[in-house]
């Protein structure tokens, strides 16, 4: 059976840098992808392949099972793209810019209508429906936005970050909207640097560095690549003592920039973790099952680290 979206080893080059190397992914229908790594990883090069912006030098994209450079521009409508800057007209009434991407995309006046007040509802735009774009919240701006992209119905809807520009109130909205479009089966490629989003969200997750897929699967896939069940996270001005006492109880530790991570076999408790390191000066200590977080900085790398 094919997949919604398949890319088969993909390369891209700007001059001498190479951005794409060998990059593929598989996403089936109905699922949620999470695809993230640190800026200059080359996700945005990916979607702008995907919505047909910007052309492989070699490789293939597949949607629906068939080639994307062979379908024509109605087939490739196919697509929804929700960008990480809203792309709506301010002077516009919400429900005008619903029509007016509803017209663009082909459909008749009898279509947009019936697809505009559907998505008014679903969005619940109606509370805000005499408000112009330009002064609405930018909470309200992205729930349009993301309405927009799927005023044709698209089989796959590609989300560029679209919470972050958002407070975490609008967040929160928005993770529910995406929540209950998974739900329904819709088929989403998202892209986002809050790895708690894609968590929460995504039944896959590719984690991207170089060019390329470091490592996919769930969630539940990649923790249990880690080397422990939990995580310890340590401050102290003598790392050298913590990395000696964790080495002899069989701990792995993973060194950071002001930080020492100990993944720990099974979870232990705060106290256990202290008298294991008694005598060893400690600024803080915490401890929690491991998480993305900690999957995204073992399986990528400490360059990850700034873009968490």
């Amino acid at each position: 059976m094919s997949a919604a979206l398949e890319i088969h080893e993909i390369h891209k080059s700007f001059g001498n840098q190479k951005v794409l190397d060998g990059f593929s992914l598989r996403l089936e229908a109905g699922e949620i992808l999470g695809l993230l790594g640190p800026n200059g990883c080359g996700k945005s090069t990916v979607l702008n392949m995907i919505c047909k912006l910007q052309l492989p030098d070699a490789g293939q994209i597949s949607l629906m099972g068939q080639a994307l450079h062979q379908m024509n521009e109605k087939e490739r409508s196919l697509i929804g793209f929700c960008t990480q800057r809203c792309a709506l007209y301010p002077d516009l009434f919400p429900a005008e810019n619903l029509h007016f991407f509803g017209q663009l995309h082909g459909l008749s006046n009898k279509e947009c209508q019936h697809r505009v007040g559907e998505l008014m509802r679903m969005f619940s735009l109606n509370t805000v429906a005499s408000t112009r774009v330009g002064q609405l919240s930018g909470g309200w701006q992205q729930r349009l936005h993301l309405a927009v992209a799927l005023i044709h119905q698209p089989s796959l809807l590609v989300l560029d970050e679209p919470t972050a520009a958002v407070d975490v109130e609008a967040r929160m909205d928005l993770w529910r909207l995406i929540e209950d479009l998974r739900d329904r089966g819709t088929t989403i490629l998202l892209t986002s640097h809050h790895l708690a989003e894609a968590e929460r969200l995504c039944n896959k997750v590719a984690l991207m560095r170089n060019g390329k897929v470091a490592a996919n699967g769930s969630v539940a896939d990649l923790l249990l690549r880690m080397p422990g069940q939990a995580v310890a996270k340590v401050q102290s001005e003598d790392l050298e003592a913590i990395t000696q006492r964790a080495m002899l109880r069989g701990w792995t530790v993973r060194q950071h920039p002001g930080q020492i991570r100990l993944f720990l076999p099974q979870n232990l408790g705060l106290r256990d973790i202290i008298e294991a390191l008694d005598g060893v000066k400690l600024s803080s200590v915490s401890v929690q099952p491991v998480s993305l977080d900690d999957a995204y900085l073992e399986l990528i790398g400490e360059d990850a680290m700034v873009s968490i």
